[in-house]
């Protein structure tokens, strides 16, 4: 039976533009290589990713009354992901991504959706047969990680670029078990992951890019080289190998050091529009 797994986050409908290099702190002008509309959103990703493994997922999350609520709503419906919206009145989350082909990005963030109080006893119907909860960076998952902590379902979160002090993700910090994330933020990730392990986390682990991936747990530091592989798409790496790893612990609960040192596991950070049925075609036309 496929393990569920519930998500709850942000999800966004982002303008992807890729250029030759990124823009200039000048006036001038640029031409684009390449542009398309897709669903985006930490979540959006994890969820699209799971339900390719074969998860029953489910994704509690924020939007509008917007057309871009009814875009997001239609792609992830699409691929079996059950949906809890708290919708707010006006405008859904919206990015604009300028991108390089070596993996450069500035996001722009065009909207994001007013904060509405979430409905804990719903948020506590859908934790009841979850094997995971996946408690993203957003004001709603915030004001839910009590519930979620409280429901005693190990937490995954996903630091991203984290620094090391910022008051937001503290909560999210203290409430996971397993936590991902990115060495963009701190100089050296390392005591920052063997502090949370010590102080009750299962796992923490670290992308590195070209220097491939790292992580802690109980049985101390685990390093993993990248593998050689052809760049598709470099919008969401952490949330590839997260998923991949979420995947394989959920199904066969080996040790962190097998789990890393898996080739076909880890090749499974592919293109999103490669990978996930529901996003093959590189533009969505509405």
């Amino acid at each position: 039976m496929p393990n569920r797994i519930l998500i709850s986050g942000p999800v966004s409908w982002n303008s992807i533009v890729y250029l030759e290099h990124l823009p200039e702190p000048r006036p001038h002008m640029q031409f684009v290589l390449e542009d398309f509309e897709t669903v985006g959103g930490t979540s959006a990703g994890k969820a699209l990713h799971l339900a390719g493994l074969g998860h029953k997922v489910a994704c509690h999350t924020a939007v509008g009354d917007d057309a871009a609520s009814i875009r997001l709503r239609s792609v992830l419906e699409a691929a079996d992901i059950e949906l809890d919206c708290v919708v707010a009145p006006g405008a859904s989350e919206r990015h604009l991504n300028l991108m390089t082909r070596a993996g450069e990005r500035v996001s722009l963030y065009l909207s994001t959706p007013a904060f509405v109080e979430p409905d804990v006893a719903q948020f506590r119907t859908l934790t009841a047969d979850a094997d995971a909860l996946v408690m993203d960076l957003s004001e709603i998952s915030r004001a839910l990680l009590p519930e979620a902590v409280g429901s005693g379902i190990p937490i995954w979160t996903d630091l991203h670029d984290y620094d090391g002090r910022s008051d937001f993700h503290d909560p999210f910090v203290q409430a996971a078990s397993y936590l991902f994330m990115n060495a963009d933020g701190m100089p050296d990730p390392l005591p920052f992951m063997r502090a949370r392990v010590n102080a009750g986390a299962t796992a923490a682990m670290c992308t590195l890019g070209a220097e491939g991936a790292m992580a802690v747990d109980a049985d101390g530091l685990h390093r993993v080289d990248a593998v050689p592989a052809e760049i598709r798409d470099t919008t969401v790496p952490v949330t590839h190998f997260s998923q991949a790893f979420c995947t394989q612990r959920c199904r066969v609960h080996p040790r962190l050091r097998h789990l890393l040192r898996q080739p076909r596991r880890r090749s499974l950070l592919w293109s999103r529009s490669t990978f996930i049925p529901a996003l093959r075609r590189r533009s969505l036309n509405w």
